[in-house]
């Protein structure tokens, strides 16, 4: 199915292992209830989870920092619902929400089973634009760490896939030619097309319910890796 033989697979983590949107769900619920912010939980993430998207767009793009990241998705989420809260507790939320979301542990629907399938088939690596601060704790908290071989972030390269240095840094800390590896991920324009440029094999895990395209195989549930590889 693949041209190439694959020796390595080198994931995203964010909405392709670790399921984002629920870990995310609850991390608001806890933190949105300390504060005693009054709004209801599924309103706020139904505004939420596009401007967050948006906000990740501008960070890859470098056309925001990090921190502007945090609380202008708050900010932009509580003015659009009409809820009245201050740029303290918003900074205080965006602080709490860090501290918070990799203490829950939910995986994407069978991606320990996957694991399981492949990792004795293949090396597996993460390439990651999350903050290093989190994204080892979500690793070691959802028990899925020792998989990997090389697990790559965003802030160690200092560049933000699709940026083609960030695959560069992967494939030379896992010492594999392009050719023979498979990027899986959840993002067209960052994990399918930037690793597609450099190269890789590509497989897309359409959680995000993007259009269909013929840039990659696509898949709508991780079971499915089990009749391709």
């Amino acid at each position: 199915m693949f041209e190439h033989r694959v020796t390595d697979i080198f994931f995203d983590l964010d909405h392709t292992l670790w399921d984002f949107e629920k870990n995310s769900a609850l991390t608001f619920e806890k933190i949105l209830f300390d504060h005693s912010v009054k709004v209801t939980l599924d309103d706020f993430l139904g505004v939420y989870a596009p401007i967050n998207l948006e906000y990740w767009k501008l960070y890859r793009e470098n056309r925001v920092t990090k921190e502007e990241l945090r609380f202008q998705r708050l900010r932009r989420t509580f003015d659009a619902i009409g809820a009245v809260v201050s740029d303290d507790i918003i900074h205080i939320l965006a602080h709490e929400y860090i501290e918070n979301l990799s203490s829950f542990t939910y995986l994407v629907p069978n991606a320990l089973e996957i694991l399981e399938y492949l990792s004795p088939k293949y090396r597996l690596h993460i390439i990651t634009n999350g903050f290093q601060e989190v994204q080892e704790k979500k690793l070691i908290g959802s028990n899925i760490h020792h998989y990997f071989d090389q697990i790559i972030n965003s802030e160690m390269a200092g560049v933000k896939k699709p940026h083609p240095y960030i695959f560069e840094l992967a494939l030379t800390k896992a010492k594999v030619e392009p050719r023979n590896t498979i990027m899986v991920g959840d993002s067209l324009e960052a994990d399918i097309l930037g690793a597609k440029g450099m190269g890789m094999q590509v497989l897309h895990f359409n959680s995000n319910r993007e259009p269909d395209h013929d840039h990659s195989i696509m898949i709508n549930n991780l079971i499915e890796i089990k009749r391709i590889l």
